[in-house]
């Protein structure tokens, strides 16, 4: 597991220190372009992309063509769906969309892996890795390229939205209860649910109600992400 890469892009402090964690942390994993971006639904039909990527200059139009993209079956599966995608050639020519495929393999993107992360207020985050050669043949060692990509969308989810995302788009800090906070806390030290109750003297349901609630506030799609924007805000120390 690519633990640095985790650790830095947290620390990313402006746009541009958060491009050259991605691109890094791309590149260590094996594959040499990259696009991470966020998406804020603002209405059913208005929304608002904000991207960073190292797509080069002579593929960058057709890239960001809003045609092509509703058509492109790696975006529309992540639009849908928070199941990371492992695609190829075929993920395209069975989509009916093979000439899109044609145009951006010339550019190097042949293969890649796509994950998308949906949270509550129409919030969206979704980083997609690319290279120009076959991923690996070993199942345990494609999986594992994809438990990287995976963790570090969740750690990249948090810097994004601060770094990316405008203050008034930005949401305000939420207002836990000591409760889940404890919680909150117990967690990070690595207790389970059933470990927390018996701490605190309360139910394991209880428990996973309280983290419920902390990961519905702080707008997290898992404990762990959670924690970690917990800690980012100064909830939790």
């Amino acid at each position: 597991m690519l633990q640095g890469g985790y650790a830095s892009v947290l620390q990313s402090r402006s746009r541009d220190d958060f491009r050259d964690e991605v691109v890094r942390f791309t590149q260590q994993l094996g594959f040499s372009t990259v696009s991470a971006m966020v998406v804020i639904d603002h209405t059913l039909r208005t929304s608002e992309f904000i991207t960073v990527d190292n797509t080069p200059d002579a593929y960058r139009d057709a890239f960001f063509d809003v045609g092509a993209s509703r058509r492109d079956p790696v975006l529309q599966h992540c639009k849908r769906s928070s199941v990371p995608i492992i695609w190829d050639q075929s993920t395209y020519t069975t989509g009916g969309a093979g000439e899109l495929w044609e145009e951006q393999a010339r550019f190097g993107y042949q293969t890649g892996i796509a994950v998308a992360l949906h949270l509550p207020e129409g919030r969206h985050f979704q980083i997609g890795v690319d290279r120009d050669r076959a991923l690996p043949g070993d199942p345990t060692a494609l999986q594992r390229m994809v438990a990287d990509l995976q963790l570090f969308a969740v750690c990249a989810l948090d810097t994004a939205m601060r770094v990316l995302v405008s203050d008034a788009a930005r949401p305000q800090r939420p207002a836990l209860t000591p409760r889940e906070l404890e919680v909150l806390r117990w967690t990070m030290e690595g207790k389970t649910a059933w470990e927390v109750g018996t701490i605190l003297g309360i139910s394991e349901r209880t428990v996973v109600l309280h983290l419920g609630n902390a990961m519905r506030k702080l707008a997290c799609v898992s404990k762990h992400q959670a924690v970690l924007k917990a800690l980012q805000l100064g909830l939790i120390s």
